[in-house]
This record gives structure tokens, C-alpha cells and sequence, in this order.
């Protein structure tokens, strides 16, 4: 029985691949249905699509036709030239999607902003012989482009995102989504592409990162050590250089670093707007620099203003960390981050949350416990040598 049951479960998965295979045809062996040959192919790494080309050297003529599988649903695709990068920005873009009245859009649009909507517009080169098709579950871009220059090698980029009625909308920008890396560059004579991974991408990485450390860490760790290790007579004065160590790394981290590449991405992201995010990491950049420059002059401790100057400190300091922390796992949402990162990020603060509410119970009630179990016997302890010392006189 269990020979047959594995034997089975064997045909399934053969039966499963082969279907994916039949599905997923290579592009050396498909046949187009408008009879069009090209003479090379690859298939692209990822978004099930492939490439087939026709390259002239001497006309500097490229005749393309990009071929998207699986298709379902109502969707755009697009392929692309970039002339000027390897991003993006700057592309030169033919696109095509099942407009809502049955027909096929297809034409051209020069990508010139993140928030783009693929509006049409005339290219930097010339494109001749646009067309598409859509059939059999996989849409087909057909197009002549005549290249400037002597070139063959090109930064080359391809898409696909979901419709509203017939308004391209913006696809997945999640890290581990295939949308971030479909991009490279081609070389027409040899068919050799390479894919690269977008910069804007790796750089919203990096921001995520410095402030998850920063707001999210680091400066509920420096208020853990200000709050309770300062209690401890011991520790005096080393909590506080360990309380400003950790806040300003926190903030040379994440409020200049980590702020400072969240404003070069606003600046590379045209049209594309995170206001709430933005609003509060800039509430939390100016909370963070007005505690860095009231550290500066703090008043003495027998000052008449310290008293107000501590109640700033506090009430800054509890809204930098509950600011922070919310907007960490508003920045999770936006880079449609893994569930591994949260949770992993959600196991720190409630390890911090934990070892707060172990301290607060520790400096709150046995603290004093101790401190008046040991001033009474100091107090029994005089009082027996004080009775001592009577009897002997």
C-alpha cells in the first residue's frame, strides 16, 4: 500500500512538471501564429516572459517582438530600452493591455517618473511596425526600433502590473518580488543578457534597515538604561554615557543617515507618495535633533528650570519611541517587507517590552523592599550595640 501510495504521489509531481514545462514553452521552439520568424531568443529570468529578435548591424535595426505567458486576468505588459541608464527613469517603453470595450491598446511611453501611469508619448528613437496580440492565455508585443549609434548592447527592462478599467496601474515593489528585478542589460549579436537589481530598490533596503536599528532599537534601549540603570547607585555615572551613547549613534543612524536617504529616495521617487510616513519621519527627525541640542545645555540640577526641562526630555523622548516604532512597521508595509522581518523585529520589542516590565516591578517594589529590610536591621543592629553599651557602663 504505501509502495503504491508514493508511486502515485510520483506520477502526480511528473505529471504537475510536465504541465508547467507544456505551459512555460522555451522560446528556441515556439511558433509564432502570424508565421513572423526571428533568428535569436532568450528567455527572460523572470515575469514567464521571453524575448525574440531579429538584429540588422547595418541598418542598426532591431525587429523585437516581447511574449508574456500565463495570462489570466486583466493586465499591462511592457518592454523597454533604457538609452541613458540601467534604471527606470529614462526608459523608452512599448506597452499593451485588453482595454475594457474588447480591443488591444498598444503604443509607445517614455518613462519619466516612479509614479508613472505609462501615458503615451513618442519615444527618443523611431519605432515602426507597432503591434500586439493577446490569445491563448499570453499577450504579444511586436515592434521595429531603429537604434542611434553603432550599438548593440542595451540596458533593457520589462513589466507586467494590474488594470483599473483602462488605467495602467503600479506593480509590486515588494524586495523579493520579480517586478524589482526584471532588468538587465542585452546584447543583440550575442544574446548574452545580465540582470541587475534595481539601485532605488537596494537603497530602500538600506534605508529600512539603518532606521529598524535606529528608532526601533537603539533608542528604546538608550530610554531602558536612562529609565532604570540609573537607579542602581553603582551605575552612576556610567548609565548616563551608556543613555548618550546610544542615542546619538541612534541618531547619527537614523536621523541623519537613515533621514537623509529617505529624502534623496523622495527626490528619485516622482509621483510616488508615502505622506504619512514622510510627516512623521519628520516629526521624528526634528524630536530627535531638538533632544541632541537640548543634551547640549541641559541646566544644573539645582537650576529652577530643570524641572521643565525634564518633563521635555520625557515627553520627547516617549513620543521619538512610539513615532518610531509605528513607523517602522508602516515602512514594512511599503516594502511589502518579508513576515520573517516582522516578526523578527516584533520578538525584539516584545523582549524589550518584557525586560521593561521586569525592571519596572524590580526598581518599583523590590528595591524599596530590600533597601527597607536592610535599614531596619542597621537600625536593630545599632540599637542592640547602643543597649550594649548601656548595660556596660
Amino acid at each position: 500500500m504505501a509502495r503504491y501510495v508514493i508511486f502515485s504521489m510520483a506520477i502526480f509531481l511528473a505529471f504537475c512538471m510536465l504541465s508547467c514545462k507544456a505551459q512555460q514553452q522555451p522560446c528556441a521552439t515556439y511558433k509564432f501564429s502570424n508565421n513572423k520568424q526571428f533568428s535569436s531568443c532568450i528567455d527572460l529570468p523572470v515575469l514567464s516572459s521571453s524575448l525574440h529578435w531579429n538584429y540588422h548591424p547595418s541598418s542598426n535595426r532591431v525587429d523585437v517582438a516581447f511574449r508574456h505567458t500565463g495570462v489570466t486576468d486583466s493586465r499591462w505588459i511592457a518592454w523597454a530600452i533604457n538609452p541613458t541608464s540601467g534604471g527606470m527613469i529614462g526608459s523608452q517603453a512599448l506597452v499593451s493591455f485588453p482595454r475594457t470595450d474588447g480591443g488591444l491598446a498598444v503604443y509607445t511611453s517614455p518613462i519619466t517618473s516612479y509614479g508613472t501611469r505609462l501615458e503615451q508619448g513618442n519615444l527618443s528613437f523611431p519605432v515602426l511596425d507597432l503591434s500586439a496580440t493577446n490569445q491563448n492565455n499570453e499577450m504579444i508585443v511586436y515592434a521595429t526600433l531603429e537604434l542611434h549609434g553603432n550599438i548593440s548592447t542595451v540596458n533593457h527592462l520589462w513589466q507586467v502590473g494590474p488594470m483599473s478599467e483602462n488605467t495602467p496601474m503600479m506593480h509590486s515593489v515588494a524586495p523579493s518580488s520579480p517586478n524589482v528585478k526584471s532588468m538587465g542589460s542585452l546584447d543583440f549579436l550575442s544574446g548574452r543578457i545580465t540582470t541587475t537589481r534595481s539601485s532605488s530598490s537596494t537603497l530602500r533596503n538600506i534605508h529600512g534597515i539603518l532606521n529598524t536599528v535606529s528608532w526601533g532599537i537603539l533608542m528604546p534601549i538608550g530610554a531602558v538604561i536612562a529609565r532604570y540603570l540609573k537607579r542602581f547607585e553603582a551605575a552612576d555615572p556610567l548609565w548616563f554615557y551608556l543613555h548618550v551613547s546610544c542615542q546619538l549613534l541612534a541618531y547619527i543612524l537614523g536621523g541623519l543617515a537613515g533621514f537623509g536617504s529617505g529624502i534623496f529616495l523622495g527626490a528619485r521617487s516622482h509621483g510616488i507618495e508615502h505622506s504619512s510616513h514622510k510627516i512623521i519621519g519628520i516629526v521624528l527627525f526634528c524630536l530627535a535633533t531638538a533632544q541632541v541640542f537640548g543634551g547640549l545645555v541641559r541646566p544644573d540640577k539645582d537650576s529652577k528650570y530643570r524641572p521643565f526641562f525634564n518633563w521635555f526630555h520625557l515627553l520627547a523622548g516617549c513620543s521619538t519611541l512610539i513615532l518610531g516604532i509605528f513607523n517602522i512597521y508602516k515602512g514594512f508595509d511599503i516594502l511589502h517587507a518579508a513576515k520573517s522581518w516582522r516578526l523578527a523585529y516584533s520578538g525584539v520589542i516584545l523582549t524589550l517590552l518584557l525586560a521593561t516590565l521586569l525592571l519596572e516591578i524590580y526598581t518599583r517594589w523590590c528595591m524599596p523592599v530590600a533597601k527597607r529590610s536592610m535599614s531596619d536591621t542597621v537600625d536593630n543592629n545599632t540599637s542592640t550595640v547602643v543597649a550594649v553599651a548601656a548595660m556596660e557602663v
